[in-house]
């Protein structure tokens, strides 16, 4: 078994909390557990969500914003509408 090389730590960090579940997630997600996710890692969230929300994990990331709600905070949806996932992203600062 190889060893994972540390990630990247670039631009903030991005915390993904998941906020609420319409039906049942076939990965496992349940309402209230977080994710430090980043351009280079998905931190154990479904590959389908990520690769879905991915350009929103990148924005806040690299610092930019959207021209409405908080800057800081988006709310995300995946992709599957029968068992749709919601969750929030959140901007932190770097450590």
């Amino acid at each position: 078994m190889t060893t994972r090389p540390e990630r990247p730590k670039v631009g903030n960090r991005v915390r993904c909390t998941i906020t609420g579940i319409k039906g049942n997630c076939g990965w496992g997600h349940k309402v209230g557990d977080q994710f430090e996710v980043s351009t280079h890692d998905t931190a154990g969230m479904c590959g389908i969500f990520f690769h879905d929300i991915y350009p929103r994990i990148a924005v806040l990331q690299f610092g930019g914003a959207y021209p409405w709600g908080d800057k800081d905070i988006l709310r995300v949806e995946c992709p599957d509408r029968f068992n749709c996932v919601q969750a929030e992203l959140k901007r932190l600062p770097p450590e």
